[in-house]
């Protein structure tokens, strides 16, 4: 048994989205995001469950406040619903959503919990989907107009900002299953990836010259540790191919301005980057960012049947990336994702490596677990409690290493809408009855509420 230690000052929090948890969808001047439009209709969303309701945050805040206080959080992620702020996405601003996180974030405050605020966890308003979404520069413009609003009005409290949240989930993965209307969009969500990036730059530009200079600013990002599912030279080129796409794709422009040249010539040959223009890299060079958030679950074997398989980025991604969730002896989650803690440490440390020792949050890790047993009001989540004191001990392992990490957040908070799970995946420290709205502790709440006290915890 040894005990694992975190310096002072180390930033203890936990995360969640609008969407997933705020609930009151039409209420208050709200408009409708594309998950509104996803979730109300049949079939898209498990058991057709909807947000409209979710954790009911947007009544009751101040009670889930309150919770993170006597957790002993130091920090809360959360993010701002876009279409809550302007309905539209651009032009009117709605008074009434702008109050509601001027008192969550004045409530944070009273509390002693630092507020992150993220200024987009994918409900993008529904308006500007039908303008053509992130494939439009005009939609990256309207971005920028609500985060410079945004800033200018929530910067005297609000001292760490992320621009977006997972790129690589909505402006690609998406686009492949047809959320923003075609299936199989792969080329759509290439270029949207892109003008993402565009809208990164400019909302650090429009942060850097308002009237709050005095916060940080960054990006979260969600890479994957990937390795090959045999040691052949196939299938570690085939990681090499798949790692150029879901990882060095999003890390290269935010640090380096360029994208990575093997993977630029192999879409290329596919899909027009003319839209990749010299005056963007220039605009994400001119703009660094101040940190990196990272959101990490699980890792990814990457195995490929033949040679010609790695010319096709698409097929590779969509067949040939095999989660091992069905092989026997490989622990996993109830999302079937691998629980494998070496991956966190080895991301930490290549993005360390490769990326010139950035300033690094960690800004979700967390696990889905059945949560069936309650004894004495709290659940006994053994299986997430196991999973978070081995990933936290990783962190620290690589911290120890050098790599500078300020900060970790729990995903998530509480149960809540897990977009296409609906609420079948539970990932919460705390449990919501959506019956009643009753917040429920668990054992992993108050084990991370202990830890935070100490500082550190026992492992073995």
């Amino acid at each position: 048994m040894r005990r694992i230690e975190f310096p002072d000052g180390f930033t203890w929090g936990a995360a969640t989205s609008s969407f997933q948890i705020e609930g009151a969808w039409n209420e208050d001047g709200k408009g409708e995001s594309i998950w509104d439009l996803a979730s109300h209709t049949p079939g898209i969303i498990k058991n057709n469950d909807t947000a409209d309701i979710a954790c009911d945050h947007y009544h009751q805040y101040k009670e889930d406040v309150q919770i993170m206080k006597k957790m002993g959080l130091k920090a809360y992620r959360f993010s701002i619903a876009w279409p809550r702020i302007f309905p539209r996405g651009q032009g009117e601003i709605n008074p009434k959503g702008v109050q509601f996180y001027d008192n969550l974030i004045n409530e944070l405050l009273a509390n002693g919990i630092e507020p992150f605020t993220d200024l987009y966890h994918w409900d993008l308003p529904l308006a500007l989907n039908r303008l053509g979404g992130w494939e439009n520069r005009e939609v990256g413009d309207a971005y920028v107009e609500y985060a410079t609003f945004i800033f200018n009005h929530y910067g005297d409290r609000v001292k760490n900002w992320i621009t977006f949240n997972e790129p690589m989930i909505f402006a690609l993965y998406y686009y492949i299953l047809g959320l923003y209307g075609k299936k199989g969009n792969f080329s759509g969500g290439i270029c949207a990836s892109h003008l993402v990036n565009v809208a990164h730059a400019k909302a650090i530009k429009a942060y850097r010259s308002c009237e709050y200079p005095d916060g940080k600013i960054g990006i979260t990002l969600n890479p994957f540790p990937l390795y090959p599912i045999t040691e052949s030279a196939l299938d570690k080129e085939a990681v090499t191919v798949v790692d150029g796409l879901v990882n060095r794709w999003f890390l290269d422009p935010v640090f380096k301005a360029s994208y990575p040249p093997d993977t630029f010539e192999l879409l290329s040959k596919t899909i027009d980057l003319s839209l990749i223009t010299e005056n963007d890299l220039k605009l994400l060079k001119e703009n660094p960012m101040d940190f990196l958030g990272i959101n990490l679950y699980s890792c990814w074997r990457i195995g490929a049947r033949k040679k010609e398989d790695l010319n096709n980025l698409f097929k590779l991604i969509g067949k040939l990336a095999t989660p091992l969730k069905n092989k026997k002896n490989i622990e996993s989650s109830e999302t079937g994702w691998e629980v494998y803690p070496e991956g966190l440490f080895d991301i930490l440390k290549r993005i360390d490596y490769d990326y010139n020792h950035p300033l690094i949050y960690i800004t979700e890790n967390g696990m889905a677990c059945k949560d069936d047993i309650i004894v004495g009001r709290i659940v006994q989540d053994d299986d997430r409690l196991s999973y978070l004191k081995r990933y936290i001990e990783k962190a620290s392992k690589a911290m120890n290493d050098g790599v500078n990490l300020k900060g970790y957040f729990v995903w998530s908070l509480m149960d809540n809408f897990e977009m296409f799970e609906g609420y079948e995946k539970k990932f919460g420290l705390i449990k919501i009855d959506y019956e009643t709205q009753e917040r429920i502790w668990k054992k992993s709440a108050l084990w991370y509420r202990d830890m935070i006290k100490a500082n550190s915890f026992p492992f073995s």
